[in-house]
């Protein structure tokens, strides 16, 4: 079997303190990752803001921006005709009055977009009132057909729900970008068990993004430690750092995944047939 090396970016960046030198930063990056050879690089959660959802204010509806027309998306579509990558775009989206999502845009590598991914499961805990501010997800978990190959998007809190992983994977994704504001508590523990259990339950690639640093809003730490994780659930090379601002470069071989799901056929051997029950409370 041929393999199919993708070189990957991702980034965890510590929030610079407004949207303009935020922005700057990762293109930045990006610039450097593409130098790299990087054909596809995703960015950490509503990446061009802080995470105003430690703390339930109405100001901070000033972050949200139209997607894909607004200015972030647009600046981004040229970020990726310039590099030549794949970018996955998360920002906070507003929809229309009223209406606003934590939403990530998909932009091909000559600056389409593709479309977009609209966050499902809305935590509402200490430090994580997202409900204050987000709509549940209503565009399902689509994949998209990018120069690197099928790519899907889950953010955060979805993580620790099975199903849209699922969903991703029957429906082809190849690389699941999982961008993530979490801080050191409960979810640390989780952090490295759940996305490489997900890469291995669903065979294919996954990209895990967190933020960085302690932010203005509230006192969350967050501690980075982002990674690719390959079909197997092993890491691809080392996770980055927990305290640092970092670029993760690495290549991902998807030739693996059909691969294992040679090896595991997890996907012949499901039984969808006996699942009802599960969605019917």
């Amino acid at each position: 079997m041929t393999d199919r090396i993708v070189r990957a970016a991702i980034l965890q960046a510590k929030w610079t303190g407004d949207t303009a030198s935020m922005i700057e930063v990762h293109e930045s990056y990006a610039r450097a990752a593409a130098e790299q050879g990087a054909t596809v690089m995703g960015f950490q959660e509503v990446f061009n803001a802080p995470y105003f959802c430690q703390v339930q204010e109405a100001e901070h509806y000033r972050w949200a921006e139209r997607v894909p027309d607004g200015p972030t998306v647009q600046r981004m579509q040229a970020l990726a005709r310039e590099t030549g990558m794949v970018l996955v775009v998360p920002v906070f989206e507003v929809e229309d009055s009223g209406h606003y999502y934590n939403t990530a845009a998909v932009i091909d590598a000559d600056g389409t977009v593709l479309g977009k991914y609209r966050k499902h499961h809305i935590p509402q805990v200490k430090g994580f009132w997202e409900k204050f501010y987000f709509r549940p997800g209503n565009l399902g978990w689509p994949v998209f057909d990018t120069a690197v190959g099928r790519v899907g998007v889950y953010i955060c809190y979805d993580r620790h729900f099975p199903e849209g992983w699922r969903a991703l994977g029957l429906a082809g994704a190849q690389i699941v970008f999982n961008p993530s504001a979490t801080s050191r508590g409960l979810s640390s523990y989780l952090w490295k068990l759940e996305q490489p259990a997900a890469a291995v339950a669903n065979e294919y690639f996954v990209a895990a993004i967190n933020r960085v640093g302690v932010e203005e809003y509230g006192d969350n730490d967050f501690y980075g430690t982002s990674y690719f994780v390959d079909p197997r659930g092993q890491f691809v090379g080392e996770p980055a750092s927990a305290h640092d601002e970092e670029l993760v470069v690495r290549d991902l071989d998807l030739g693996m995944i059909d691969e294992v799901r040679q090896q595991w056929a997890f996907y012949r051997d499901r039984r969808p047939d006996a699942y009802g029950p599960l969605v019917q409370s």
